[in-house]
């Protein structure tokens, strides 16, 4: 399938059901249009009734081509280019196994690397012809210097090209006899007065960019932007994705709204439209010199603006200038300037690839209750336990084991020793496994003010994991937090969860080595997702309790900890990932497939996520909407 929709705000997939002739029906989420238009392969059983599309409503929506593809052809194909691949999927062919075939070959022929973001993207590039609102002229700002003539003048000429020409354009020069030949009266070019204010370049309430010399934007750019603007919700900031200039030229594929990540990153950059009413609150910030302007003013609007005021367009409007060689050590210091003025209490602080935002631990630092449910497999349970009480260097910890009807003596005994460690507690609940519940029980029986929900199966790899957890967990703006797992080989089990990946949820990059960056480089720092795993999740015991705590009736082994994220996003929490908690999921490395009744019971229960959650399916915020759902990379579909 190729279909076609104009770029908007936070949008949502598109859904595709099939209707067996058995009245078996299946949903499959569609990749977003991006750039214009999305492309899907998908498999089509022989015994299909009905195909439905839902588009969520919109009327540019435009289906372009449906084509059919024989079995042997996407066989063939994928022997091409994946035939390790091909052979898996043949031999799950072979097996009548349709869902494993299925993901197999639309993972190795209907994805792409996203270092071919260029081919990809023009492929399904489309104009966008819906028309500009009428208001204020856009005003741009451009700081520039000795060096910067040629590249002032490849955006004064993107300028020029733009569909949108209600703008204004000042050039900031660093020293007198700068400037470039130019006769449009849409642009003035000054020396940059360092004494001056951002208020005396707002004489209305037009709408605010720095661009940088050498940002080009795309001839849509200004239309697409000032359009997100003028949006029912008044946003008060808006962003697209842009490419970065260089011998690597891959997407910057942005997520929604991520404070955090802002803060750390500074991932909005080129191009980014600061709405008049925001420019009001920043009004009287002195522009100070032009080295580092758009990103002070950058920081400045993540304190100043709503977390409901910024919106993101997902598509590809700039192709930004390279950052220069100093830039992190730049950002580093004008964001440590930054939090020292705001009285934040946090800290940068240098890290081997960079740098991280460290948040102040509340004094004295608050008992975290570590629950962790178990049955038997002292194996296990006794490398967690050592972990907590003798591997971890956090001060005021209570250890909660939740104990599912052990019966090995060897167990039993070592239960008995733990009882003398006055840290300790153990709880008995009997009954069939519901993990949900367990926790709950191991919550409500214990007392810190920060709970630590644990797995028996996670060992303590550096002792500073659960200080790096608390700090988050202590902000008031956040809910879960989750930690860095890595399976026993060193490779990645958990960074964070997406919604909607393998059409449930899943684990991002999951099975990538332990240092993969990620996009934008937010591996590195902590930043928001979606959700985060129970295997290893910090939250303060009052916003717990707040909602609820886990669903032991819906959710009793699976999506337990993905549906309780989402309820704390949706009470105005946010869920952070951070890189500082590391921990080994060993037993998650060799655990099979559910199969007979299990399967049958996840089956249920994913059903009855997809059904609560469907709307963050079709758009998680944190994960573009033009990656691939099928792979847990960062392929696009």
């Amino acid at each position: 399938m190729i279909y076609r929709a104009n770029p908007r705000v936070r949008p949502l997939r598109p859904l595709l059901r099939l209707t067996r002739d058995d009245g078996r029906r299946e949903v499959f989420v569609l990749p977003g249009t991006g750039q214009g238009a999305a492309e899907w392969l998908g498999w089509l059983p022989p015994d299909t009734a009905a195909i439905d599309l839902a588009t969520d409503g919109r009327s540019d929506f435009v289906l372009e081509r449906v084509g059919l593809r024989s079995e042997a052809s996407v066989f063939a194909e994928c022997l091409r280019v994946r035939p390790l691949r091909a052979i898996s999927a043949f031999y799950q062919r072979l097996r009548r196994n349709e869902r494993r075939t299925r993901d197999i070959l639309r993972g190795s022929c209907g994805v792409t690397p996203i270092a071919d973001f260029a081919d990809w993207a023009r492929h399904r590039a489309r104009a966008d012809a819906t028309p500009v609102p009428a208001g204020p002229a856009v005003r741009l700002m451009m700081p520039a210097g000795p060096a910067d003539g040629e590249r002032v003048a490849a955006t004064i000429a993107s300028l020029k090209a733009q569909r949108d020409t209600a703008w204004r354009l000042v050039v900031g020069w660093s020293d007198t006899g700068l400037a470039v030949a130019e006769d449009d009266a849409r642009i003035e070019q000054h020396v940059w007065a360092a004494s001056a204010c951002l208020g005396d370049f707002l004489n209305d309430d037009s709408a605010l960019m720095v661009l940088a010399p050498g940002d080009a934007l795309d001839p849509d750019a200004l239309a697409i932007l000032v359009r997100a603007l003028a949006e029912p919700d008044h946003p008060q900031m808006v962003y697209a994705d842009s490419r970065v200039e260089g011998p690597d030229p891959r997407p910057a594929l942005k997520p929604d709204w991520s404070p955090d990540l802002a803060l750390t990153t500074a991932y909005p950059g080129t191009p980014t439209l600061y709405a008049g009413g925001l420019l009001e609150r920043l009004r009287p910030r002195p522009l100070g010199a032009p080295d580092g302007f758009a990103l002070r003013l950058g920081l400045a609007a993540v304190y100043h603006v709503g977390f409901d005021e910024v919106a993101h367009v997902p598509r590809v409007l700039a192709r930004a200038a390279p950052p220069p060689p100093d830039s992190a050590e730049r950002h580093a210091a004008i964001l440590q300037t930054h939090l020292t003025e705001t009285r934040r209490p946090a800290r940068v602080e240098a890290n081997p690839t960079g740098f991280d935002l460290l948040w102040a631990l509340p004094e004295p630092p608050p008992l975290a209750s570590v629950i962790i449910p178990s049955r038997d497999r002292l194996e296990l349970i006794r490398v967690a336990a050592d972990g907590v009480l003798n591997g971890t260097d956090y001060p005021a910890i209570e250890l909660v084991i939740v104990d599912n009807g052990s019966t090995d003596p060897d167990v039993l005994a070592h239960y008995e020793t733990l009882r003398q460690d006055p840290r300790v507690r153990i709880l008995s609940c009997p009954g069939p496994f519901n993990f949900s519940a367990m926790i709950n029980a191991g919550v409500a029986g214990s007392r810190g003010a920060v709970v630590v929900l644990l797995n028996n199966d996670v060992a303590v790899l550096r002792e500073d994991w659960l200080n790096a957890l608390v700090r988050q967990a202590c902000r008031p703006e956040i809910g879960a937090v989750g930690a860095k797992l890595l399976y026993a080989d060193g490779t990645l089990q958990h960074a964070g969860v997406v919604v909607g990946l393998g059409g449930r949820a899943g684990h991002i990059l999951r099975r990538r080595p332990a240092d993969t960056p990620g996009m934008l480089d937010r591996m590195r720092v902590a930043h928001e997702v979606s959700a985060v795993t129970a295997a290893c999740l910090a939250v303060e015991r009052a916003k717990f309790d707040a909602v609820g705590g886990l669903d032991p009736d819906a959710f009793a082994v699976d999506f337990n900890d993905v549906d309780f994220c989402l309820r704390l996003n949706a009470a105005g929490y946010r869920t952070i990932w951070t890189p500082r908690a590391v921990m080994a999921h060993l037993e998650s490395t060799s655990r099979g497939p559910a199969v007979g009744a299990a399967r049958l019971r996840f089956e249920q229960e994913a059903d009855r996520f997809v059904e609560r959650w469907r709307d963050t399916i079709r758009h998680d915020p944190y994960y573009h909407p033009v990656l691939s759902l099928t792979t847990f990379g960062e392929d696009l579909e």
